[in-house]
């Protein structure tokens, strides 16, 4: 029986939607952890200081996309900045390359040699590596400088982490939403409370993913961080109503 013959290209074009979103998802999982943490304290603190349900909802979805577009530029700037900072230093190498190749050369030679090359083989290996100018800078960059390049978007960097705050920090609104359309006689904290809970479960699972962790210590993780920040705001909430309403 003939051996198939697989075809990588074909292979990475059927998994090449999830590769792109998967070169995101970091962002997406970090994004959606403080969107859905920082939502749910600004409900818990609403709650604890007496709030009505339309308070909760206007103080959440401001927190919201103020906050989410806030963090978005910031991961887009700190993106954006990690770029040019890597291509100011690449010019600079480049210039060096064709200034000073032997200096450039003998640093080539050096860290190849700490690296255990030793004759023929290391005078190979710097003749290979020095024949390209873009790999002997590419080399140099990440040998010497130890910088590698970040091949992502910034804007798509900074656009997936404000979908993920948004996406994932409107859940713990969810609830009040629907009782401000079609009142409600529940208990729409607790509503709130365990639909945030699942939220978190969510996005601690997708997280063990991103940092190959156990799957129960980073849900735990999630839980324990975000019930944290929802008891601090709600027992901040209730003391500043009694503080202030007396």
């Amino acid at each position: 029986m003939a051996t198939p013959i697989h075809n990588e290209d074909q292979i990475h074009k059927k998994s090449g939607g999830f590769k792109r979103f998967e070169k995101y998802l970091g962002e997406f999982v970090y994004g959606g952890i403080d969107g859905c943490v920082t939502t749910f304290a600004v409900v818990a603190g609403s709650v604890g200081a007496g709030l009505d349900s339309a308070i909760i909802i206007i103080l959440g979805f401001a927190n919201l996309l103020a906050d989410g577009f806030a963090m978005s530029v910031g991961a887009y700037l700190s993106t954006k900045s990690e770029q040019d900072n890597y291509n100011k230093h690449k010019q600079v190498e480049y210039w060096e390359v064709e200034n000073l190749p032997e200096l450039e050369k003998e640093e080539i030679r050096e860290i190849y040699a700490a690296k255990g090359f030793k004759g023929a083989l290391l005078d190979q290996v710097v003749e290979v590596l020095t024949r390209d100018k873009e790999v002997w800078v590419n080399t140099m960059m990440k040998e010497e400088l130890e910088m590698i390049k970040e091949e992502r978007s910034p804007f798509w960097i900074g656009a997936t982490t404000y979908m993920s705050f948004i996406l994932i920090g409107v859940i713990p609104l969810f609830i009040y939403v629907v009782d401000y359309i079609s009142p409600l006689d529940k208990n729409l904290f607790l509503i709130s409370s365990i639909l945030t809970a699942i939220g978190f479960i969510l996005i601690g699972w997708l997280k063990t993913y991103v940092n190959q962790t156990p799957i129960l210590k980073g849900i735990l993780e999630t839980l324990v961080l975000g019930g944290i920040a929802a008891v601090v705001a709600y027992f901040v909430g209730d003391f500043l109503e009694q503080l202030i309403v007396g």
